[in-house]
């Protein structure tokens, strides 16, 4: 397993988790997953909570997790461009 390939996968597992975390809470049955969300909560709450506070909510929307999806995308191809050398 080459570096290139651990920083892709952990970006796609963040990216995934922020994507699956922000569907489960347009579902207020989702709260009888309490363990998944406790699992999503945890793992993406490092990511999402600093966007948050910095973010405004835009009429009841959180756009922090297209904010943090964006960011990982940006650090993830910065990762692979180190690299690769470029």
């Amino acid at each position: 397993m080459t570096l290139s390939f651990l920083v892709v996968t952990v970006a796609q597992v963040l990216t995934i988790a922020i994507i699956i975390r922000a569907l489960l809470s347009w579902f207020p049955a989702s709260r009888t997953l309490t363990p998944v969300t406790a699992a999503l909560n945890q793992a993406t709450d490092p990511l999402l909570r600093p966007i948050q506070r910095r973010l405004p909510t835009l009429g009841g929307f959180d756009l922090s997790p297209l904010i943090a999806i964006l960011l990982i995308g940006i650090v993830e191809s910065m990762a692979l461009n180190l690299l690769a050398g470029h």
